[in-house]
C-alpha cells in the first residue's frame, strides 16, 4: 500500500522508517528539508518539501493512489487541514490526524475525521503506570477520549455483584474471563476470586476507576 504521511519529525520519522521497513511505499512531506535527516540512511521512501495541504504537493507525493495517509505535524490546524483534503479531495480510504488539542479532536471526530490526541494518550499511559493496580489499556477510540482496558480489582468486591462495581466507579463491564471463559455480565452476576474484568470507561476518569477497582468507592 502507498502511504503519505505529513511531518517528518520524531512521529513522522518513526512512521515513515516502520512502514517502509514493512515493505509499503512511503512518501513524506515536510516544509523544512532537514527534518528527512531523521530519516535512516537505507530509506527507500520519497521525500516531498512542501506544505501538507497544498494539492500539488500532495500529488508529488502520491496522494492520488494512496490507500493511507497520517497527518502528524507539529499544527493542529495543519494536520486538519491536510487531513481533510486527503479524505474529500482524494478519496483517501484511511486518513488519520494527530491533535494536540484534545476539544478540538473530540469536534472532528464527530466530522468523520480519525484523530489522536497526544495529550489524552500520553496522560493515560503515565497513569497506568503509577497506578497500583491499573488497567491494562487493549483499545482507545481515535479520540483519546474512550478505552478499554483490563482492570484489576480488589478483594472488597468479591462476592459483590458486578453491576455494583460498575455503579460505583463509572466504567461498564463489556466482559469477565472466568477460568479462561469469557461470558457478558448480567444483574445477577457475582465476581469470584480470580475473575478478569474487561470494562470500558472514559480516559479522563482512568484514575477514579482504577482507584473504585482497587479499593472500593469512598465512603461518604
Amino acid at each position: 500500500m502507498h502511504i503519505v504521511i505529513l511531518g517528518c519529525g520524531r512521529v513522522g520519522s518513526l512512521l515513515g522508517e516502520f512502514l517502509d521497513k514493512s515493505g509499503h511505499s512511503v512518501a513524506i512531506i515536510d516544509q523544512d528539508a532537514s527534518a528527512f535527516r531523521r530519516l535512516p540512511a537505507d530509506f527507500s521512501g520519497l521525500t516531498v518539501k512542501g506544505i501538507g495541504f497544498d494539492r500539488e504537493t500532495l500529488e508529488t507525493a502520491g496522494i492520488q493512489r494512496a490507500g493511507a495517509f497520517a497527518a502528524v505535524s507539529s499544527g493542529d490546524n495543519t494536520n486538519i487541514l491536510a487531513a481533510r483534503v486527503a479524505r474529500e479531495t482524494y478519496s483517501v480510504e484511511r486518513v488519520v490526524a494527530r491533535i494536540y488539542d484534545q476539544r478540538r479532536a473530540e469536534i472532528y471526530e464527530r466530522l468523520g475525521i480519525p484523530t489522536v490526541a497526544t495529550v489524552a494518550w500520553t496522560s493515560s499511559q503515565i497513569m497506568r503506570r503509577i497506578l497500583p493496580l491499573g488497567s491494562d489499556e487493549l483499545f482507545r477510540d481515535a479520540s483519546g477520549y474512550l478505552a478499554v482496558g483490563a482492570i484489576s480489582f480488589g478483594p472488597m468486591w468479591i462476592g459483590m455483584r458486578a453491576m455494583e462495581l460498575e455503579s460505583a466507579s463509572g466504567a461498564r463491564i463489556t466482559y469477565i474471563s472466568r477460568y479462561g471463559e469469557p461470558s457478558i455480565p448480567n444483574a445477577d452476576t457475582v465476581l469470584q476470586d480470580g475473575d478478569q474484568v474487561y470494562a470500558a470507561y472514559r480516559t479522563d476518569q482512568v484514575a477514579n476507576v482504577v482507584r473504585v477497582f482497587a479499593h472500593g468507592p469512598r465512603e461518604a
